[in-house]
């Protein structure tokens, strides 16, 4: 449910190696990513988060405000699927330069494409995508490894604070 120490680390130079402007994340639970990837932004940056359940919703904006990262991070409730078209207009949103994916595994590839027909993503926008072997999105690992778009890197790793081979899918979109 949350990145945890391990994958967290993933995200975290992924992060630092891209130095977003501009971050999304999709599925806030309780806050924890939202919170990792916002104490590595830049001044100036920020990070929205779309988290769709608002019990989920109301405590990580609680978490977030306890860490202090409250000014650089956007939670929007709701659908990802009518979120992502608002972005542009709503949201002040040119293009992304990171996405982490954490939300509904069957959301991942639909919000994807979703992001491309929206024009969300520019060269070089690189998206993140967690827990690809456990519980799995097959469909997405397939999607996103044979588009042509995309140049991707599997990152093995462990099911959160456990021994479960579990990984994480980073695509750099080409263009």
């Amino acid at each position: 449910m949350n990145v945890g120490n391990e994958k967290g680390l993933i995200l975290d130079k992924t992060v630092e190696e891209i130095n977003p402007s501009v971050a999304l994340e999709l599925g806030t639970y309780c806050g924890y990513s939202a919170v990792r990837i916002a104490r590595l932004l830049k001044a100036g940056a920020r990070l929205l988060t779309v988290e769709f359940n608002p019990e989920f919703a109301a405590i990580a904006k609680q978490m977030i405000e306890f860490a202090g990262v409250q000014d650089k991070v956007t939670l929007i409730e709701g659908p990802s699927e009518e979120i992502i078209p608002q972005l542009k207009k709503k949201y002040e949103v040119d293009t992304l330069d990171f996405v982490f994916v954490d939300h509904w595994k069957d959301r991942y590839t639909p919000d994807t494409i979703l992001l491309q027909e929206c024009s969300l993503l520019r060269k070089g926008s690189v998206l993140l995508a967690d827990n690809i072997i456990v519980p799995g999105a097959p469909e997405f690992v397939n999607y996103i490894r044979n588009n042509p778009r995309f140049q991707c890197t599997n990152y093995p790793s462990h099911l959160e604070y456990m021994k479960v081979q579990d990984a994480m899918e980073k695509a750099v979109f080409l263009g």
